[in-house]
């Protein structure tokens, strides 16, 4: 699903009185979202799931052109894990 698909469906779901409001609200939302995990903070939406920023560690890996070993740095990565509800609901 890409953004406008996303935005067109959550217009039709919510209350809006245009596309471009619910644009703006479904950009609001992930704006917030994103400046909570840039602060380290987890979001819970209950039933739906978290999200949450993690470190991953630094590893050995290799060029896979050159098959040369090299050094991977360590990273945060944003892990979701869902919750008990959504699970439910694709699994149906």
């Amino acid at each position: 699903m890409t953004k406008k698909e996303f935005v067109d469906l959550y217009f039709e779901k919510g209350e809006f009185a245009t596309k471009a409001d619910a644009e703006r609200k479904a950009a609001a939302f992930l704006a917030v979202l994103e400046e909570a995990l840039v602060k380290g903070e987890e979001v819970t939406f209950l039933g739906f799931g978290k999200f949450e920023v993690a470190e991953r560690a630094a590893r050995t890996g290799r060029n896979p052109q050159t098959g040369e070993e090299m050094t991977i740095e360590a990273k945060k990565v944003v892990k979701f894990k869902p919750g008990k509800g959504l699970s439910e609901a694709v699994n149906k």
